[in-house]
């Protein structure tokens, strides 16, 4: 494992600094020495869900998204075709495109992701909450 990769809500709850982050998740953030990943996949979910207007905490994602990114130390982990292709061709039902890419990014890159949610460890990948 070199690193962590935050899943959507992961990332909204600790930019908003919400009860509901569990508290593993919370002191990993803070703590880590590793290397935390936020995936364009994550920041297009947020932004589509901003421009709906179904993220008041955020009212402004777009134009606060690089300073929040800044100022947590985050890196940006881009979507590549060897994602994209391990994506589809994950087994399993879950259809939900966001968590399949995470999930392929996090196998691909040797990932730990940052989830409350059990459908991503379905895919094979390493959760923490």
């Amino acid at each position: 494992m070199i690193g962590y990769l935050l899943d959507t809500h992961a990332l909204l709850w600790w930019w908003t600094n919400a009860p509901r982050l569990g508290s593993g998740a919370r002191a990993t953030i803070e703590k880590s020495d590793r290397p935390i990943h936020v995936s364009a996949a994550v920041v297009w979910e947020i932004a589509i869900k901003s421009a709906l207007g179904k993220l008041p905490m955020i009212a402004d994602f777009q134009g606060q998204y690089p300073q929040l990114m800044r100022d947590n130390g985050f890196n940006r982990l881009d979507v590549t075709d060897t994602h994209a292709l391990r994506a589809a061709y994950l087994p399993g039902t879950h259809r939900d495109p966001f968590d399949r890419l995470i999930a392929a990014q996090a196998l691909a890159e040797d990932l730990v992701v940052i989830t409350r949610d059990p459908e991503i460890a379905g895919f094979g990948c390493t959760v923490l909450w």
